[in-house]
């Protein structure tokens, strides 16, 4: 029964129900990677920040996207999926993942919001290869069209929370997000000292 409420308010409601919950999966991945992160409070603020970010800007820019390649590149034959992979991955991801670093930096006031985009950007987006081609691959073979962008809020929620623990604590790789599942604790100080030596290098050159 609630599978086929879900679905009909897709249908009837596609961009209000795929962009509201595109942005709250969004928001999900940071509250999951605060929790991880064992921090003795949860951060709501910067949750915020995330989901305004998400709603703003990622939900509705891949609802639209979405249909833009099904428009150009029609259908699910082989060279059409591999068109719209190549250039979704192309363009879209990196563009995503560079309105991430610095929407949230603005949103939190910071004096260079480019500075997570220049440190992560390319390390991310790298890590993005390893895992948005085969989710995409699986959203345009299988998803109905007015499914799509809920369906990458789905994937997004494991990316959110790499895309939140890479911005406050990583450095973009999937190595080190590795090893903070291992462990947490160890890979945060590990890389709060990595930071401080950046730091200290920085102020050094700068004298």
């Amino acid at each position: 029964m609630r599978r086929a409420v879900l679905r009909e308010a897709a249908k009837r409601f596609p961009w209000l129900a795929n962009v509201t919950l595109y942005g709250c999966l969004f928001a999900g991945g940071d509250l999951a990677h605060q929790l991880m992160a064992h921090k003795e409070r949860l951060d709501w603020q910067h949750t915020r920040n995330v989901a305004v970010v998400a709603i703003t800007f990622h939900g509705n820019f891949n609802y639209f996207w979405m249909r833009a390649l099904e428009r150009r590149f029609p259908g699910k034959s082989a060279g059409m999926l591999f068109r719209k992979l190549l250039l979704d991955q192309s363009f879209a991801s990196p563009l995503a993942t560079s309105v991430f670093y610095t929407g949230v930096s603005f949103l939190e006031g910071k004096e260079d919001i480019f500075e997570d985009w220049r440190e992560k950007f390319f390390n991310t987006w790298k890590t993005g290869l390893m895992y948005w081609p085969f989710m995409q691959f699986l959203n345009f073979a299988l998803m109905p069209l007015h499914m799509r962008t809920a369906f990458m809020g789905c994937c997004a929620f494991l990316w959110a929370t790499f895309l939140c623990f890479s911005r406050q604590d990583g450095d973009g790789t999937a190595t080190v997000a590795l090893a903070f599942i291992m462990d947490p604790r160890k890979t945060l100080e590990d890389m709060r000292e990595a930071r401080l030596a950046r730091k200290r290098k920085r102020t050094q050159r700068e004298n």
